[in-house]
């Protein structure tokens, strides 16, 4: 395969889950990629969102397919290759109970309509720079419904590109969990990713979009049981029936059992395997981030597994929002 990657980071909140337009020029530019480059990362998970590419009439929006080319000449000028990741669509977000792409017919051809137009716009890049990533973190009612939308969208890229690699995640949030449900084409040109957050008491500390963790402030540990003895004590028993999934004795083998289901579907496929997404809050205390991300980078070189961190400069990031480092890419470079 032309296109090989190992090391890269998320460059999230610039074409994806953006505030506004307006800061879109000064947000990520080629200083960034260079810093990105020097620190030793080999390539970018870009995402973009639908309404930020493309208007409702269904035309592109000229000033951020501006950007990403700017972003591709950079990364291509920095020696680093790029994954535009396709997140949010109109009709497919991956928070929606139940979201239209898998019931509309009309969202479905919308959505290969997409990558047609996508691949119409980058089809004149190097196979070995960059690829496609399909839909960010399906969440289809049934994996089946994943698996015929997903194959849709492949096959079209693919007869407009016969060899850009085209990146393919499991249904629910492309969790390692549900990856054995994952209908993989029988195409060389194809890697398989995963998303891994766990523990989520670690990895979402506090924050506010979860519900278990914008109701639980207190202490937190890792390796262990992700809430300690004392606190989880202390909790009602009901908090304690909703919650025991998540406090579950967690360590670095937890990680190794916890993506077992892709390294045998790895197995069996002969594709490579990529955690296009991994990262722990910048409110869960620093000692434990560092040490959670040290043991997920020691399992990935181990098992071989490519990955990307979320996120450069969001919440999650190497960097704070201000370009202060956080000391995470010391932690995932091996520094």
């Amino acid at each position: 395969m032309a296109f090989s990657i190992q090391r890269g980071i998320n460059i999230s909140h610039w074409l994806s889950q953006c505030d506004g337009r307006s800061k879109r020029q000064t947000w990520f530019t080629q200083k960034d990629v260079a810093y990105l480059a020097d620190l030793g990362f080999d390539h970018l998970r870009i995402p973009v969102d639908e309404k930020e590419f493309w208007h409702e009439n269904g035309r592109f929006d000229n000033e951020a397919l501006d950007l990403l080319n700017k972003a591709l000449d950079w990364c291509e000028a920095s020696g680093l290759r790029a994954v535009i990741d396709l997140h949010i669509l109109r009709s497919h977000y991956f928070l929606d109970d139940s979201p239209e792409l898998y019931k509309s017919p009309e969202a479905q051809a919308q959505f290969v309509g997409l990558w047609r137009d996508l691949s119409g716009a980058f089809n004149g890049r190097s196979n070995d720079l960059m690829a496609y990533e399909l839909l960010n973190e399906a969440v289809a009612p049934d994996p089946e419904d994943w698996n015929r939308v997903a194959h849709m969208a492949f096959d079209a890229v693919r007869d407009l590109e016969p060899e850009r690699t085209i990146v393919l995640g499991s249904n629910h949030f492309c969790t390692a969990d549900t990856f054995l449900d994952l209908a993989v084409p029988d195409d060389e040109n194809c890697i398989l990713t995963f998303h891994y957050y766990n523990p989520m008491f670690i990895t979402h500390y506090t924050a506010s979009w979860w519900e278990k963790g914008a109701a639980y402030d207190g202490p937190v540990q890792f390796p262990g049981q992700p809430i300690p003895a004392e606190a989880w004590a202390a909790l009602s028993p009901e908090r304690q029936a909703a919650w025991q999934d998540e406090n579950e004795l967690f360590n670095r083998d937890s990680i190794v059992a916890g993506v077992a289901k892709p390294i045998a579907v790895r197995e069996e496929t002969k594709r490579p395997l990529y955690c296009g997404e991994f990262g722990a809050y910048e409110k869960t205390p620093q000692h434990l981030r560092l040490a959670w991300y040290r043991d997920m980078i020691s399992v990935f070189d181990e098992l071989g597994i490519a990955w990307a961190q979320w996120d450069y400069n969001g919440d999650f990031g190497i960097v704070t929002s201000s370009g202060e480092d956080t000391g995470i890419a010391d932690a995932l470079l091996g520094r």
